[in-house]
């Protein structure tokens, strides 16, 4: 039996528009800039690249400037998912981009570090340090 995977959220205020934001997290050129080497788009598979080595996900879900979900194809586990969210706070106009992910318990910690400095490259990329 598989160890449950825990759901987590992470929220990071980005300096940057949502349309700008949504490209950054949906297109290949985009994710290719602070999330992965090199990827590439066949339907809607993306394949991401890291020193070599891939790994292909489902893009889900995807809502133009709001959204965008993926599933890992080698993920047994079909609650599991990551996802991007774009939240523009009515009151500040600051731009939000919640992180949605699933971990084992004893890997979460481990996995809130790696995009916390994914994050950190999107915002170096997007001059909102």
């Amino acid at each position: 039996m598989s160890i449950q995977k825990e759901r987590f959220e992470l929220e990071y205020i980005i300096k940057t528009s949502p349309s700008i934001l949504y490209a950054r997290l949906s297109s290949p050129s985009g994710l290719s800039e602070w999330f992965a080497d090199d990827v590439n788009l066949k339907g809607k598979i993306f394949t991401f690249v890291w020193d070599g080595s891939e790994q292909q996900a489902e893009q889900t879900l995807k809502k133009e400037n709001k959204m965008v979900r993926f599933h890992w194809l080698d993920d047994d586990d079909e609650k599991s998912y990551f996802e991007f969210r774009i939240n523009v706070d009515d009151l500040t106009g600051e731009t939000a981009l919640l992180v949605i992910d699933h971990a084992e318990p004893d890997e979460k910690e481990d996995a809130i570090e790696l995009w916390n400095q994914q994050v950190d490259e999107l915002k170096h990329g997007l001059g909102s340090v």
